[in-house]
């Protein structure tokens, strides 16, 4: 699924302009990241947040994708939450609730871990919000 942006395209259409404009390991490494999140969740939703960050969504916010100069960042926004026997976050890991994903040229990506990682952050936000969702139900007698 994917949204309008603020900018007037689809986020879809933004991400892809990133990636062309990046036109190096950078690019290549977001396309090969969106590809597994796509595939791991089929029903996700791309945004483009922040002036300028892929953003993926299912109940909530999966993950971001930041380019730097020498790194891209895979943001989980609840990363603490979740299992990572892989050991794949590395960056952000102070923080009571987002875990990140440092990749750097020439890396490889563990693409069954991160997939797994994927799964778990769209089974938690979707169970989430559907303890919400059972919470504020009126109760019938």
């Amino acid at each position: 699924m994917n949204q309008e942006t603020e900018e007037g395209g689809s986020a879809s259409q933004m991400i892809d302009a990133r990636i062309a404009e990046l036109g190096d390991w950078r690019g290549e490494t977001l396309t090969r990241i969106r590809t597994l999140i796509v595939q791991a969740d089929p029903e996700v939703v791309e945004e483009w947040k922040w002036r300028g960050v892929p953003v993926w969504s299912h109940g909530g916010i999966i993950c971001t994708g930041e380019t730097y100069k020498q790194v891209v960042k895979l943001t989980f926004a609840k990363g603490a939450s979740l299992e990572d026997p892989a050991g794949l976050f590395n960056s952000s890991l102070e923080g009571n609730t987002r875990r990140a994903i440092d990749l750097h040229e020439g890396e490889q990506i563990d693409e069954q871990a991160l997939t797994a990682l994927i799964r778990a952050a769209v089974a938690l936000n979707t169970s989430a919000a559907r303890s919400k969702s059972t919470r504020s139900k009126p109760q019938s007698e």
